[in-house]
């Protein structure tokens, strides 16, 4: 299901629930919830817990971690990386001892291009504070 790009979390989960064809009621109940709990959430009155979400996003066939991004609780670094993570936990065709190999791999690199942006983003500031510096003031050259 393509994911719809909306404001927020409530306008997500009902464009969602239109795109699976499904009345309030049938995500209501396949989610397990009360149908008045999912139509505050909907309507922006609610804020649900992390495993109603879950709930909703199970009912929906949608990623969890989508919705925890659209209710704040998870920020989008964090649901690419959790992501990345189970597709590699869920890849069948590799075992147990690869898919740990690569979640090792997968860490190094992540960890090395953070210390790498870091280190640019350090000499960015460097180069920017001693460009906002005034300059030294010139002898002047007074003969008389």
């Amino acid at each position: 299901m393509a994911s719809l790009n909306v404001g927020n979390l409530g306008d997500y989960l009902r464009e969602q629930r239109r795109s699976a064809q499904l009345s309030l009621r049938q995500l209501a109940e396949a989610a397990g919830v009360s149908n008045p709990y999912l139509s505050q959430i909907e309507r922006g009155l609610r804020k649900p817990s992390a495993e109603v979400l879950q709930q909703v996003a199970k009912a929906l066939r949608i990623s969890a971690e989508t919705l925890y991004v659209r209710a704040g609780i998870l920020d989008e670094q964090e649901r690419d990386e959790l992501e990345t993570r189970a597709v590699i936990l869920a890849d069948p065709s590799i075992n147990e001892r690869q898919k740990q190999v690569l979640l090792q791999i997968y860490d190094s690199f992540r960890k090395e291009n953070a210390a790498e942006q870091q280190a640019q983003q350090a000499e960015q500031q460097a180069q920017q504070q001693a460009a906002d510096r005034p300059a030294p003031a010139q002898p002047t050259d007074t003969q008389h």
